[in-house]
């Protein structure tokens, strides 16, 4: 199954995925952790374990970046 996933605040991608696929491999696939990003199925959070049942979702990054030398 192939899944279009708006990553919000960045670009949007497609992402083939097994038709067993749950959330969770959905954000892997996408190139994030479960841990740093959630999916959104009509504005709605869905759990990750739960099996993909939709054609277009968003992807919610909860963390970005990180502390650089320069930062203090």
């Amino acid at each position: 199954m192939t899944v279009t996933v708006d990553v919000v605040g960045e670009e949007t991608a497609e992402c083939d995925l097994a038709n067993d696929a749950t959330y969770d491999d959905l954000i892997r696939e996408a190139g994030y952790h479960p841990q740093e990003a959630s999916v959104l199925v009509d504005g709605e959070p869905v759990p990750g374990d739960r099996v993909v049942d939709a054609d277009e979702v968003q992807l919610l990054r909860l963390i970005k970046g990180g502390a650089t030398d320069g930062d203090a």
